[in-house]
């Protein structure tokens, strides 16, 4: 896939068309990474953070948040459910929050990683080389940083620099592959001031970087946020700026299928925000192979609002776990065994 037939396919309209993408898509990731639909736990760690991100709810000018950041007893409570339930992966996500201190989550992987067989991914932002060292070093497997955008000027407006500690996203992801880590990053789709030639820009980079994971979602708008609240202003055209819309999320996901065939692409919250009735399991037949369960207790599960309205924002770790399940038996797939790793 060139840029050009990128660019196309994010423009295309017409239904037949488009159906003949999602079998495309559907038929890559069946021959590449079979029927299987790996599970892994999301547990929201911490909604603490430093940056200042333009469209993210929980970035640090908030003042309308309850901040919180979990006990190491509760993290290990909440990873033994994801253990209970027969996941392969645990998926340990917060801001970034330098009260999470190197030694803390060097010793919680170390835990985890003793105590159970689970694959642990990290996601906890733009933090130095030598955390991700000793991390890697005390048994993480995965770390999963999106770069949300290839257009550096919209990178600059919806991440401002505000702080010492900002690194190139870029330089990051290559860090990681040098320290034997899976690698995973992503995108958000239908950004204000996205371009249909950033995007396909974005979706090709996937393939020349050769990424492990790849989490592509729809932007939501969070009211309390310069770009939500719309403070913040493009100068783009309407006809080149690309909508967040459901229909261009399945797009984005099924042609990231097409340029990584052999990638481990979850059907994500986000979308399954935008379609509660079967979101999920549409992207499922679009490209996607992961789905991640909510592990988070409920009392910190609606304090990490990184936008409103979140799919399955008040069930219960069981509950998401038997929903899920359901949902894949439906689509006639089948739940992964072990970490699920990629497939080389």
């Amino acid at each position: 896939m060139n840029k050009q037939l990128l660019l196309n396919w994010l423009k295309e309209t017409n239904p037949q068309r488009l159906k003949k993408l999602w079998q495309s898509a559907d038929e890559t990731r069946k021959k590449n990474v079979g029927d299987e639909v790996h599970l892994r736990g999301l547990l929201e760690i911490s909604n603490y953070c430093v940056r200042e991100c333009t469209y993210c709810g929980i970035n640090s000018a908030q003042t309308k948040i309850e901040r919180y950041r979990m006990a190491e007893t509760e993290i290990i409570e909440c990873v033994q459910k994801a253990v209970n339930f027969g996941y392969g992966t645990v998926v340990i996500q917060g801001g970034e929050d330098y009260g999470l201190t190197t030694e803390c989550i060097a010793n919680i992987v170390q835990k985890i990683k003793h105590k159970t067989s689970l694959a642990v991914t990290l996601s906890l932002g733009e933090r130095p080389f030598k955390d991700l060292r000793i991390w890697r070093k005390a048994g993480a497997d995965r770390y999963l940083l999106r770069f949300e955008t290839s257009d550096y000027k919209l990178y600059k407006v919806i991440h401002p620099q505000s702080t010492k500690t900002n690194r190139d996203r870029f330089v990051i992801l290559k860090e990681l592959e040098q320290l034997s880590y899976e690698v995973g990053s992503g995108i958000m789709i239908g950004i204000p001031g996205q371009s249909y030639a950033s995007l396909a820009n974005d979706i090709y980079l996937f393939g020349e970087m050769d990424l492990d994971m790849v989490g592509v979602g729809p932007y939501i708008p969070h009211p309390n946020t310069p770009l939500g609240s719309r403070q913040i202003t493009f100068d783009i055209n309407s006809q080149d700026q690309v909508p967040n819309t459901e229909e261009m999320t399945y797009k984005v996901v099924a042609l990231t299928r097409l340029v990584c065939p052999q990638a481990n692409i979850p059907s994500t919250t986000a979308l399954a925000s935008l379609n509660k009735i079967n979101g999920r399991e549409l992207g499922l037949t679009r490209g996607a192979n992961v789905v991640m369960p909510n592990i988070t207790s409920p009392i910190y599960r609606t304090k990490y609002e990184i936008y409103p309205n979140k799919a399955c924002l008040n069930e219960t770790a069981e509950q998401c776990q038997n929903c899920i399940h359901a949902r894949i038996s439906m689509l006639g797939r089948t739940i992964g065994n072990g970490h699920g790793n990629r497939k080389r």
